[in-house]
């Protein structure tokens, strides 16, 4: 239990660190990549608490997908932090009072959590499983229909976006892979023989 209590502070020093650092950079590749940091330090704790599910999620949908995604467009982005940063002290009393409202509702939550009787032990732990194995047992025994139509909706608005995607429009140019493809080099291009001419200064044009 020692070594664990100090493996949680040690993630926890460095996830409330990420997460300053998100807020009070002034660059935003760097707010970008102490995000990560947040995100990887609390995939640790999720880790010992025995949600595995939950921590490979997070690594691989945020850190490796969604934070990647994330980084690409404001490296890409011409962002002007100086303007950016123009009405930070005009708001800044509003988030303040927000940041106290949240808080305040965590501390209640956690208290009413608290007063609580303890919570049913894990299913997992109980039947010796990992958290993963029990996840996936049950999403694929019991939960498998409801998984089937969410499945079903994600791939409907995969088609719906390529489709919003590959509309014809007019007015708006577009490039055609089989008329490119299927170009031939002297349709493109013609060689003209011209005989050379003399110009005024006696010199071949």
């Amino acid at each position: 239990m020692t070594i664990q209590l100090l493996a949680f502070y040690f993630f926890a020093f460095f996830a409330v660190l990420g997460a300053l650092l998100v807020i009070s950079l002034r660059n935003p590749v760097h707010a970008v990549l102490s995000l990560v940091m947040t995100f990887f330090s609390v995939a640790c704790i999720w880790m010992l608490l025995d949600a595995e599910f939950l921590a490979l999620a997070l690594i691989v949908v945020y850190v490796g997908a969604v934070m990647v995604l994330f980084l690409f467009v404001v490296m890409m982005l011409d962002i002007k932090v100086a303007a950016a940063r123009e009405g930070f002290i005009r708001y800044l009393p509003v988030g303040i009072g927000v940041a106290l409202i949240m808080l305040a509702e965590m501390i209640a939550l956690i208290g009413v959590r608290a007063m609580q009787v303890a919570p049913p032990p894990n299913p997992a732990t109980m039947r010796g499983e990992s958290n993963v194995a029990w996840i996936g047992q049950a999403l694929y025994t019991q939960y498998l229909l409801p998984f089937e139509v969410a499945a079903l909706i994600l791939t409907v608005g995969i088609v719906a976006a390529v489709a919003l995607t590959l509309r014809q429009r007019t007015g708006v140019r577009h490039q055609s892979a089989s008329q490119q493809v299927a170009a031939v080099a002297r349709d493109r291009v013609r060689l003209v023989s011209m005989p050379a001419e003399r110009g005024d200064d006696g010199a071949k044009s």
